[in-house]
């Protein structure tokens, strides 16, 4: 325990000193009102009130639309993305069906079984299937057993002349091949959707792993930038701005915008931690 105690306190000693040698950043301590108040965001389902969509899915927020520099309920930091939520099917039931109009939809799947039908196209759900969902097409989803299907919903809004898949797109991560493994030093990357394949407003949507003891590189974003990370499994320490949380799995932020909040994860575990990324970095070129 004390071996791995050290190596917690090296590793946040490394990260203070890279944030401020590296970086242009404010390196005075955390001073409340001053500095941004990283509780406000990131926010677990499990404290938000259950709703019924779709019919029979039963969602809970995470975050949701308000302002990204200056929140005033937790979670309310979107300016781009609609919303992002958990949401669950109980066993052996199907949403209605349901066409999206002026917005597309991500579904992660990380638990139980099911199908999603859209036009004439059938897929399985199962834990690291991720479906984008186009606007304008209809389409149900059914849980086939008997333990709740659980996932991850990202709502996007369709951009004046961009034009929609005219199917819906279907991923497994268990079989996609890792592109990168030293992104901001460790991060673990395997690519879902991005623009070329059916995005609209977002830009890119994949899952990061971090493998035990490491820590991603420290850095912060401007206006204009909407980077949510997702603890879907294993917990870390999400290092943001001048102040450390535990995430654990259902826990999401994004970091305030300002161009002074560094964010990072650090995976103090003996096991790898996987997050559900998905950003909009800056404006774009939409497909027409």
């Amino acid at each position: 325990m004390r071996n791995k105690i050290s190596k917690v306190f090296l590793i946040l000693m490394l990260t203070v000193s890279t944030v401020s040698l590296a970086q242009n950043l404010d390196g005075k301590p955390y001073s409340p009102g001053v500095d941004s108040d990283i509780d406000m965001f990131m926010k677990n389902w499990r404290e938000s009130m259950p709703q019924k969509t779709h019919g029979s899915l039963i969602e809970r927020d995470i975050l949701t639309r308000g302002d990204p520099l200056n929140p005033t309920s937790k979670g309310a930091i979107l300016k781009y993305i609609n919303s992002f939520t958990h949401a669950t099917l109980c066993p052996y039931e199907s949403t209605s069906p349901t066409t999206l109009r002026g917005e597309q939809e991500i579904f992660f799947i990380y638990g139980g079984k099911g199908t999603i039908t859209a036009g004439k196209d059938t897929a399985d759900l199962y834990s690291g299937i991720a479906v984008l969902m186009p606007a304008e097409l209809e389409f149900t989803m059914t849980n086939t057993g008997n333990e709740p299907l659980t996932m991850y919903l990202i709502n996007e809004p369709v951009p004046d002349g961009f034009r929609p898949n005219e199917k819906m797109l279907v991923k497994d991560e268990n079989t996609i091949p890792i592109g990168s493994t030293r992104g901001h030093w460790c991060h673990i990357v395997k690519g879902l959707f991005g623009t070329q394949s059916g995005l609209g407003t977002l830009e890119s949507v994949i899952t990061v792993s971090f493998d035990p003891m490491t820590i991603g590189h420290p850095h912060s974003h401007v206006e204009g930038c909407e980077e949510v990370w997702t603890a879907v499994k294993g917990t870390s320490i999400a290092f943001l701005g001048k102040q450390i949380r535990w995430q654990t799995p259902g826990t999401a932020y994004m970091i305030a915008p300002d161009g002074n909040t560094p964010h990072s994860n650090i995976n103090t575990s003996d096991e790898q931690v996987k997050m559900l990324y998905f950003a909009r970095y800056k404006e774009h070129e939409v497909r027409k």
